[in-house]
């Protein structure tokens, strides 16, 4: 049984969507997806260039976000723009292919919405995924790294206004990133013989990239990636009282730190590139969740 379109029928609140929206929103995928829906033992988020692992879920049933209540459609090359409930590796799953970005326009609490929606779905743990740029120097395109921090300077906090029901006020942020999943990450890549990196990811506004004297202060300030998402998503996800987990594919150097000029194409064909070890990567760390 499916439920008839609801495009027009959603009004997003004043302050973003909340709890009561993603209620809604996660019932209507429920009775989209029927008998079979199970309750995901993850919520997952693809970055650009990163969604080859959306082809790869079983039993999938695909709902394109235009049709989600409280979802905009998504605009950004690189993201299909579909919720995909099916399994990874045996297990349950609820994956975005894409996000929302604030640079599209979108407020802090509609870029987080969606860990929301996969959180009223039943998912405990969050596992994002992103492009970024490289500002540690040993960096290299390609390669993949578990982020253990982050600094936020895109000067919005999703929380920011009414408390939402089941919420956490004042979420504590001493470990944004589960320590055990970081762990289970690197032992997922060992299992595979991929090699992890591990550092901080900043996550800045955008749509422009970073200027050289910009990345020399990021540097300066202990960052090793920079990125324009993810951030807003993992503190809704801490407050939600979710376990989070991420990685950041480097797509490129940041600027400065090399003589090619920045491009979004470069950030797609990077993460196609190394899509085959990003897929393996995430397969065995979802089969190992309990």
């Amino acid at each position: 049984m499916t439920m008839p379109l609801v495009t027009g029928q959603f009004e997003t609140p004043p302050n973003g969507p909340g709890a009561a929206d993603a209620a809604i929103a996660a019932d209507y995928v429920r009775q989209r997806v029927g008998s079979t829906f199970r309750t995901p033992v993850c919520g997952i988020v693809l970055g650009s260039g990163l969604g080859g692992l959306a082809e790869g879920v079983a039993d999938a049933v695909r709902i394109p976000f235009s049709h989600v209540p409280g979802f905009p459609t998504a605009t950004v090359s690189g993201h299909a723009g579909q919720m995909i409930i099916g399994s990874i590796a045996g297990r349950p799953v609820a994956v975005m292919a894409g996000r929302f970005h604030m640079y599209e326009g979108h407020d802090a609490a509609l870029a987080a919405f969606p860990v929301r929606v996969m959180h009223a779905l039943g998912a405990s743990v969050y596992v994002a995924s992103n492009a970024a740029g490289g500002v540690r120097r040993t960096f290299a395109p390609g390669d993949l790294m578990v982020i253990a921090d982050h600094i936020n300077l895109m000067f919005r906090n999703p929380l920011a206004g009414p408390m939402e029901q089941g919420d956490e006020r004042f979420p504590d942020m001493s470990e944004p990133y589960d320590r055990a999943l970081q762990q289970q990450l690197h032992a997922a890549g060992r299992t595979i013989g991929i090699p992890l990196q591990d550092g901080v990811y900043c996550g800045l506004l955008g749509p422009s990239y970073e200027t050289p004297a910009e990345v020399r202060m990021l540097e300066r300030l202990g960052v090793d990636a920079v990125g324009m998402s993810t951030v807003p998503e993992v503190i809704v996800a801490r407050a939600l009282g979710m376990r989070v987990a991420a990685v950041s594919c480097i797509t490129n150097k940041a600027a400065g730190l090399s003589l090619q000029p920045l491009s979004h194409a470069e950030v797609i064909d990077t993460g196609k590139a190394v899509a085959e070890n990003f897929e393996a990567l995430i397969r065995e760390f979802v089969r190992t969740l309990p």
